[in-house]
């Protein structure tokens, strides 16, 4: 069976097809304009009526939120080695980390990127996007800390949490005042380490240097 993902660039689709890279599983890009404030088609409202990516697509079934995706992928395929095993300690700690990075981080994002979401009127827009900024500053120092000492986010062992940290990286933008990733040591080495692997560097390329 071949997946359909529906995709765009510079959004959590690329997280969740870094994912199917690395389960080896086959699938196919459709390709969809989520430009903000762009009218959505039928299609991507049909199986997402919030009109996000990622969707993922099997025969006649589709789900949406990258991270049910993710935990979705990682159970399908053991074999991968994604994800601890649901009976192993770490378990908890990985669904800690995607419930984390989908509702608080990501939030954050949502909140400085499109601050007319979270304002009731324009003129609170800048003072929604300073408190996101400082959010995120917030939020990337408490995963900064969490993981200090530890080669991956779960210790030793490489999973889909340090794939869903690298794509979050990637969306902080200096130039709205985002924290540089830098500024979180940890972090920024888990995102080179993880820029590393073939899957990666079939979506992303090299996004740091």
């Amino acid at each position: 069976m071949t997946y359909k993902l529906y995709y765009a660039g510079g959004t959590a689709a690329m997280g969740v097809r870094v994912l199917l890279e690395e389960v080896g599983a086959e699938y196919e890009l459709v390709e969809t304009n989520v430009k903000y404030q762009t009218p959505r088609s039928d299609d991507l409202l049909e199986h997402n009526p919030n009109g996000w990516v990622p969707i993922l697509v099997e025969g006649d079934w589709s789900m949406y939120e990258c991270a049910a995706i993710t935990i979705f992928l990682c159970e399908r395929y053991p074999e991968a080695k994604l994800a601890p095993a649901n009976t192993d300690p770490a378990w908890g700690k990985f669904l800690q980390y995607l419930v984390y990075f989908s509702s608080s981080v990501q939030n954050a994002f949502q909140m400085s990127y499109y601050p007319d979401r979270f304002a009731d009127t324009p003129d609170h827009e800048p003072n929604v996007q300073a408190r996101a900024i400082r959010r995120l500053r917030e939020v990337w120092k408490v995963v900064d800390d969490e993981i200090d000492g530890k080669e991956w986010m779960l210790g030793d062992t490489f999973s889909a949490a340090d794939i869903y940290l690298f794509m979050l990286t990637t969306w902080l933008y200096s130039d709205i005042g985002h924290p540089c990733v830098e500024e979180f040591e940890n972090v920024h080495r888990i995102a080179m380490q993880v820029q590393k692997r073939a899957s990666v560097q079939t979506v992303y390329g090299n996004v740091y240097q």
